[in-house]
């Protein structure tokens, strides 16, 4: 999750090993708030601490200003939707086998950018969340604060649509499977 998340800018200075220590630092702190509360499992709860330790590496490392409280809204809505796809492509298309130009790799790019924009935010998100998380349907609906069985709808729509998008291109890109 930590990989998928990191802001390719920071690849070079920070690694996602570093920030699991970082995690499980602020973990060990905080295991009391953890067992003040029994309804969220112990591994989202670790996955939770993890995001905002990244959040956190983020905002110190890219200047990314603190939010003014009186702003503060879901963090379903303050995720920046822009990194989710920016994974998302960088997943897709890291391992393209088409034609080995940089026009080439341009046009996978587009193509699967393109996909990406025509689905719903939340469609985005349970897909990185379910395929390269690997989530289970019930720990994406929690994140993600849906029902189960919409979780696990929308993780197939947009499973669909990317896999009919990425059939088109050149070499193929159906790696991906429900």
């Amino acid at each position: 999750m930590l990989a998928f998340r990191l802001d390719p800018r920071l690849r070079g200075r920070v690694d996602a090993a570093d920030v699991v220590q970082d995690a499980f630092i602020v973990a060990t702190a905080r295991r009391a708030d953890f067992f003040a509360q029994s309804q969220q499992p112990l591994f989202l709860w670790l996955r939770w601490i993890a995001a905002n330790t990244l959040l956190e590496l983020h905002r110190h490392h890219l200047g990314t200003q603190m939010r003014d409280a009186a702003r503060e809204v879901s963090w379903r809505r303050r995720q920046n939707d822009d990194e989710t796809r920016a994974a998302l492509m960088a997943q897709l298309t890291g391992g393209a086998t088409g034609p080995a130009t940089a026009a080439g790799r341009a046009e996978a790019r587009a193509c699967v950018s393109d996909a990406l924009a025509r689905m719903e935010r939340i469609d985005r998100e349970v897909l990185a969340l379910r395929h390269f998380e690997q989530l289970t349907n019930a720990e994406a609906a929690q994140v993600l604060g849906i029902e189960e069985r919409a979780a696990g709808k929308r993780y197939v729509r947009a499973l669909e649509r990317m896999r009919e998008v990425l059939s088109t291109m050149p070499g193929g890109l159906t790696g991906l499977r429900p």
